[in-house]
């Protein structure tokens, strides 16, 4: 068997790998962008297929298939095409997509890559000879019936990035939130000293402190879920330019109709047609919600880290897990790796918004925006760091945290910020007095309140009761 086969496309003979499910416009495409060696996204590769089922389904229900048009198809090649596509969405047939990211602006390349493997694997799934150069099935004709790049790859886009969030982001959120609500609910009792701007501030709850962290992960999921609602619309149905050219007046609502029964997503067709083909602002405004939520995760993965100092010259006031030696040089040395760990996934995905928002920006003229395949990597690598880092951080980290309960109960009756409590008492400038005192004879406030005799004792007391700074009173 030779190492390649011969096809030909519109322009002429090409050489294709001998045993490839692709053809010859994938071949051309692969030999045009040998720029970085990262193929697409797997989850968008499934998603075209997914796409490409729901394209068939809808062509089939609306006899456009096997109808009297060119080259009709019987049922059982319909089920085939339709079988080969649920092959791709499962994964089965990924290494058969080797183009490029950096390639044509609009994914034509990769559309036709998707159109090619379909093709083929459905010509062999009827017994057919799928090498041979007249294509039964057709990846033009038929697998990509109704369709232009121009409107199914963004709508692969759009598919790929719901099901992302709905499937790993949320989850992952999800699960951190509640080990830090666990966490703040658990930790309730102990009492420390806040900080503001670095510096010493009135005692709050550890479980306060960590009830504020789970209360950022809540907001990220709502804002997960608006991601989501923000690629609901598809474009699939405006062909070229929006005007619907070739395809079926109901073949865009069945396709997306078949798209949310096989993803429990409420995808709808686009409201316009020439917004949704010249525009990625729904992709642009998605991600600008995962940047928020990186926003987020940088954050609170930081302040834990910094309340995992120590751990004697630190705050040491939450212990993380021992996850790895710390130093090459400092025996015994254990450092917060999976806190850097995940605050680097969020650098990397705030990075990642700025490609996004630009190509959305500057990609889109006319009737199509060419800088698709960029956008929906970058958004898909997002989500897949989000996730991903978001569950090594609870599994190697979150779930394992103690209170040092010592550490920071230890540093309350330390903290000048106690003279807060007298203010109602005796007034913020002698209050501020006696903290500039304590500061610099070293003594507690309310070492020298019971030596100046400040308040009756009863009184400074309660004054100074930490546990009464913890929350409003009358």
């Amino acid at each position: 068997m030779t190492e390649f086969r011969i096809e030909h496309d519109s322009m002429g003979q090409v050489n294709v790998p001998a045993q490839a499910y692709y053809s010859a416009q994938t071949q051309r495409a692969v030999e045009n962008f040998p720029v970085s060696g990262w193929p697409l996204h797997s989850d968008l590769i499934h998603a075209m297929g997914l796409v490409k089922y729901a394209a068939g389904v809808a062509n089939r229900d609306l006899g456009k298939l096997t109808g009297t048009g060119k080259n009709p198809l019987t049922p059982a090649q319909v089920d085939a095409m339709l079988a080969a596509a649920k092959e791709v969405a499962s994964g089965k047939f990924d290494d058969q997509f080797p183009v490029d990211v950096f390639q044509t602006g609009s994914g034509t390349s990769s559309n036709m890559n998707v159109n090619e493997v379909i093709s083929n694997r459905a010509i062999e799934l009827t017994g057919g000879d799928r090498f041979k150069e007249q294509k039964p099935i057709h990846p033009n004709d038929h697998v990509n019936m109704g369709q232009s790049t121009n409107d199914t790859f963004p709508t692969a886009i759009h598919v790929a990035v719901a099901v992302s969030i709905r499937q790993k982001l949320v989850p992952a959120l999800q699960k951190l939130h509640d080990i830090l609500a666990d966490k703040a609910a658990k930790w309730d009792k102990i009492i420390k000293i806040g900080r503001t701007h670095l510096a010493d501030a009135t005692p709050l709850r550890l479980g306060q402190e960590f009830g504020g962290f789970a209360r950022q992960l809540a907001l990220s999921i709502e804002r997960a879920n608006r991601a989501l609602s923000a690629v609901l619309e598809l474009p699939v149905g405006g062909t070229a330019v929006g005007t619907g050219i070739n395809t079926h007046p109901q073949f865009a609502a069945q396709t997306c109709a078949a798209l949310a029964k096989e993803t429990d997503i409420h995808f709808i067709e686009a409201v316009n047609h020439f917004e949704a083909n010249a525009q990625r602002d729904g992709l642009v405004e998605c991600h600008a919600q995962l940047k928020v939520i990186a926003s987020t995760l940088f954050n609170v993965a930081n302040n834990i880290r910094w309340l995992g100092s120590g751990p004697r010259c630190g705050f040491y006031e939450v212990m993380l897990p021992d996850r790895q030696p710390g130093s090459s040089i400092m025996p015994g040395k254990v450092n917060p790796v999976m806190c850097e760990s995940l605050m680097q996934v969020a650098a990397r995905v705030m990075g990642n918004e700025q490609t996004v928002a630009l190509s959305g920006a500057a990609g889109g003229q006319f009737q199509l925006n060419i800088m698709m395949p960029v956008m929906g990597q970058t958004t898909l690598e997002s989500l897949s760091l989000l996730a991903s880092g978001t569950n090594a951080f609870v599994e190697f980290c979150a779930i394992e945290m103690e209170a040092n309960v010592q550490a920071c109960e230890a540093s309350v009756e330390k903290s000048l910020a106690m003279c807060t409590g007298l203010n109602p008492h005796i007034g913020y400038e002698r209050a501020a007095k006696l903290a500039k005192e304590a500061f610099a004879s070293g003594k507690t406030i309310r070492e020298l309140c019971v030596e100046q005799n400040i308040l009756p004792l009863d009184v400074l007391n309660k004054a100074l009761d930490p546990w009464s700074m913890t929350e409003p009173k009358a």
